[in-house]
């Protein structure tokens, strides 16, 4: 009698255990995705940091193209006001397309892209662009663990029991995906 007792608090015992692993594993992964989160945020907020000077550097060449630094400046406010990821993704796209405009005024204006100043606060961008790159990458790959977690037997038993629910992937807009036309 004694030894079923002792056999029934031991598969206690490990049942307890693995619950709390499982559970501190995924608090662990859920922090992780919070914390790459917040690597894509900060990276953001640099570009969004650089783009005044990048406007009124344009601004001082090109002052007849008011609506392209009006979009650029709405983007702008659009994604420092943004607060999930999906409105961050829909603000960001945004901003690029803005960017994208900007950079194409700035072609008609030689000596706006000779610019050290210019040159300069478009290598910054770009550098950025490169650490939002990678900080997207990195947040993506942490949710797809943590998806996985919540998802797959058994720890899916312990994430639904404690609420723990799918994070959201940063995506790229649709129209970003295609190949742009070369032509010669």
């Amino acid at each position: 009698m004694s030894l079923w007792i002792i056999a029934i608090i031991l598969i206690i015992i490990v049942l307890i255990v693995w619950i709390v692993l499982m559970y501190n594993s995924l608090v662990s992964l859920r922090n992780r995705v919070k914390n790459a989160w917040s690597q894509i945020d900060v990276q953001l907020n640099r570009r969004a940091d650089l783009i005044p000077n990048l406007v009124e550097t344009v601004k001082g060449y090109a002052k007849h193209e008011k609506s392209v630094f009006e979009n650029v400046t709405k983007a702008r406010s659009s994604l420092m006001n943004a607060q999930t990821v999906q409105e961050n993704q829909k603000a960001n796209n945004q901003l690029t397309e803005a960017l994208k405009t900007l950079f194409a005024v700035a072609e008609n204006y030689p000596d706006l892209k000779a610019s050290t100043n210019f040159q300069d606060l478009q290598n910054q961008l770009s550098e950025t662009e490169d650490k939002i790159a990678y900080s997207r990458q990195f947040y993506n790959d942490t949710v797809l663990m943590y998806n996985n977690k919540t998802q797959m037997f058994p720890s899916n038993i312990i994430a639904s029991q404690f609420n723990f629910t799918e994070a959201e992937f940063f995506e790229i807009e649709e129209s970003a995906r295609s190949v742009p036309k070369v032509e010669f």
